[in-house]
C-alpha cells in the first residue's frame, strides 16, 4: 500500500477508534478536546509520512501525536494533571514506548457507540453525536441520511455533546441493565454506518465499501458479547451480510451506479449470501421479530431470486406490510410502494404513495420524487412524471445519483 494510500485508509478507519481510545483514557468530559486532537494528528500525519518513511506503528503515533496536542491544548495545570493520572504508564512523558493500540481500539469505539446512546440524550440526537464523533460524518451527511436539515444537526450535536460533558462517565462504567436499555439505538447506529457505505451521500464516492465492512466487523463483535447476543442483532448482521453480498455487483467497470435490474448476479458473492442467511437462521431462535429480521427476509429474497423477474414480489411486498406493522416508517411506505409496482402495476403502487402524506423532509428528498417519476412515467402519465423527474435531479445529492437518475429516468 502507498504512503498516500495509507493515509487515505487511517483518515476513513482511524479517527473513531482514536477518539474513541481517546476519550476512554482522559474522560468524555473532553470530547472536543479529543476531537480536536484527533483531527490535529490526522493531519500532520498526511504532511509528514507523505515526505518521510512510514511510521513502524501508524496507530501508536497517531495516538502519541493526538495526546501531545491534547495535553498542549489543555494548558491549566490542574486539567493537565487529571488527565496525565488518567493515562497512567501511557503517557507520552515516559521513556517506554507506546504499545500497539490496534486491538483495544475495537472494544473501546463499542464501548463509545454505548456511551453515545445515553438514555438522557434523545435518540435522534444519540445517532447524530455517533455519527460526527466516531464515524468521520459531516453535517451534510447526517442531515441527508436522517432527513433533516443541517441547522437541526448542529443544534442537536451541541446538545448531546453538552450532556456528556455535565455528566462524565467512564466508558467501563456501564452496568448490564444499561447496555441493554441502549443496545437498540447502538444498532440502529450500526444500520445507519452500514447503510451510508453502501450507497454513500458522499460527493466523490457513490460507495463506501469501508463504513459498511466496519459496521460488519463492529456488529459481529457485538453479536459475540453477552450485551449484544440477542437475535435482532443477528438479524442486522444478517440483514448486512445480505445486502453486502451484492455491493461489487451495484457498480459497472466505469465506477457507476447500477439498478438491480441491471446487476449482473454471477457478481454477487455467494459466499457472503451464504454468511448473511446463516445469521438469519440464528436469529430465529427466540420470540424476538425486529425490523432488522423483516429487512433481512426481504433482502434474501432478492438473493435468492434468479432473476429480477422472478422475484417473489408478493412476498416482498407482505413482507413490507410486516414491517409496517412492527416498524413503522415513510421510507418502508415507498418501499412497498415499488415492490407492490413491480408485483401489480405502476397504477397499484401510486394508490400506496397516494395514501401516504409524506413528511417535509421525505417530500423534498430525491427519493420520493424518484419514485413517482417513475411510476407516472410506466404508468403513462408524462406530464406527472417530468414534473417529479426534474425534482429528483434537482434534489440528487451526488453526480452517481443524478447520473442514476437520468438514467432510469429517461430523457427531458
Amino acid at each position: 500500500m502507498s504512503s498516500r494510500a495509507l493515509i487515505d485508509h487511517f483518515f476513513r478507519h482511524e479517527y473513531g477508534r482514536l477518539v474513541s481510545t481517546l476519550s476512554r483514557r482522559v474522560g468524555v468530559e473532553h470530547l472536543e478536546a479529543v476531537e480536536d486532537a484527533a483531527q490535529s494528528a490526522l493531519m500532520a500525519a498526511l504532511e509528514t509520512w507523505t515526505k518521510s518513511e512510514l511510521p513502524a506503528n501508524p496507530s501508536a503515533w497517531l495516538f502519541r501525536a493526538a495526546i501531545n496536542e491534547l495535553l498542549g491544548g489543555l494548558r491549566k495545570g490542574a486539567r493537565r494533571r487529571r488527565i496525565l493520572e488518567r493515562l497512567g504508564p501511557t503517557s507520552p512523558t515516559d521513556p517506554e514506548p507506546i504499545p500497539t493500540l490496534s486491538g483495544e481500539m475495537q472494544d473501546d469505539l463499542l464501548r463509545m457507540l454505548f456511551v453515545c446512546c445515553d438514555d438522557a440524550i434523545p435518540q435522534r440526537s444519540q445517532l447524530v453525536l455517533a455519527l460526527k464523533v466516531l464515524s468521520g460524518f459531516d453535517v451534510r451527511e447526517i442531515a441527508l441520511r436522517l432527513f433533516t436539515s443541517e441547522a437541526n444537526v448542529y443544534k442537536r450535536l451541541t446538545r448531546a455533546r453538552a450532556r456528556l460533558r455535565s455528566r462524565p462517565l467512564d466508558l467501563d462504567a456501564l452496568d448490564s441493565a444499561q447496555h441493554a436499555a441502549r443496545l437498540p439505538a447502538v444498532l440502529a447506529i450500526l444500520h445507519l454506518l452500514f447503510t451510508e457505505g453502501y450507497l454513500s451521500h458522499h460527493a466523490e464516492h457513490a460507495i463506501r465499501g469501508e463504513l459498511s465492512d466496519e459496521a460488519i466487523r463492529l456488529a459481529t463483535l457485538l453479536a459475540a458479547h453477552p450485551v449484544g447476543r440477542r437475535p435482532e442483532t443477528f438479524a442486522l448482521v444478517a440483514l448486512m451480510h445480505l445486502h453486502g453480498a451484492r455491493m461489487d455487483a451495484r457498480v459497472d467497470a466505469a465506477g457507476s451506479l447500477l439498478l438491480l435490474e441491471e446487476q449482473d448476479r454471477s457478481r454477487w458473492d455467494a459466499a457472503q449470501v451464504s454468511e448473511g442467511l446463516s445469521w438469519l437462521a440464528a436469529s430465529s431462535d427466540g420470540d424476538v421479530l425486529s425490523r432488522y429480521h423483516v429487512e433481512a427476509g426481504i433482502a434474501a429474497e432478492h438473493c435468492l431470486a434468479p432473476s429480477f423477474a422472478e422475484t417473489r414480489w408478493d412476498r416482498v411486498v407482505e413482507l413490507y406490510g410486516l414491517l409496517r406493522r412492527i416498524a413503522p416508517s415513510e421510507v418502508h411506505e415507498l418501499n412497498r410502494a415499488v415492490a407492490v409496482a413491480e408485483w401489480k402495476s405502476p397504477a397499484a403502487g401510486l394508490r400506496v404513495l397516494d395514501a401516504l402524506a409524506p413528511s417535509p423532509a421525505l417530500a423534498a428528498s430525491y427519493q420520493w420524487a424518484a419514485v413517482q417519476a417513475d411510476l407516472h412515467r410506466r404508468a403513462g402519465r408524462v406530464e406527472e412524471a417530468a414534473r417529479h423527474r426534474a425534482h429528483a435531479l434537482e434534489a440528487a445529492p451526488t453526480p452517481a445519483v443524478e447520473a442514476l437518475l437520468r438514467r432510469r429516468l429517461g430523457r427531458d
